[in-house]
C-alpha cells in the first residue's frame, strides 16, 4: 500500500521544482522557437500571397497589352489589305479599260474590213451574175 510519510511531500516539492526548471530550461525556449517559427511562416505566407498577387497583376497586364497589340496589328493588317484591294481594284479597272479600248479598236477594224470586203464583193456581184448567167444559158450576155 501507499504510505504517506515525509517522502511524499518531498517528492511533490521535487516534482514542482523539476516542473519549474523544465519549464525554464526546456519548454519556454521550445515554445518561443515555435512561436517565432509560426510568425516566420505567417510572414512567408503573406510574402507568397503578395508575390502571387503581383504575378497575377503582371499576367493580366501582359495579357491586356497583348490584346491591345493584337488589335493594333489587326487594324493595320486590315488597313493594308484595304489599301492593297483598292490598288488592285484600280489596276483591274485600268486593265479592263485598256482591254475595252483594244476590243473596240479591233471591232472597228473588223467592221471597216467587213465594209470594204462587202463593197468589193458588191462591185463584183454584177460581174459574177453575168458570168453565171452566161454559164447557165450557155452564151455570153
Amino acid at each position: 500500500m501507499i504510505d504517506i510519510d515525509i517522502t511524499m511531500p518531498i517528492q511533490i516539492v521535487n516534482m514542482l521544482i523539476l516542473i519549474v526548471i523544465m519549464n525554464a530550461v526546456l519548454y519556454r525556449p521550445v515554445r518561443t522557437i515555435l512561436e517565432e517559427r509560426k510568425k516566420k511562416m505567417a510572414e512567408l505566407g503573406e510574402d507568397a500571397e503578395n508575390f502571387k498577387k503581383n504575378a497575377q497583376m503582371r499576367l493580366e497586364d501582359f495579357e491586356r497589352k497583348m490584346r491591345e497589340a493584337r488589335a493594333v496589328a489587326k487594324a493595320k493588317f486590315d488597313e493594308a489589305r484595304g489599301a492593297a484591294q483598292a490598288v488592285g481594284s484600280e489596276e483591274l479597272a485600268k486593265v479592263r479599260k485598256e482591254a475595252d479600248a483594244a476590243k473596240a479598236e479591233q471591232l472597228a477594224q473588223i467592221a471597216s474590213q467587213f465594209a470594204s470586203a462587202q463593197q468589193q464583193l458588191q462591185g463584183q456581184i454584177d460581174g459574177f451574175a453575168g458570168e453565171m448567167a452566161g454559164k447557165i444559158l450557155g452564151r455570153s450576155l
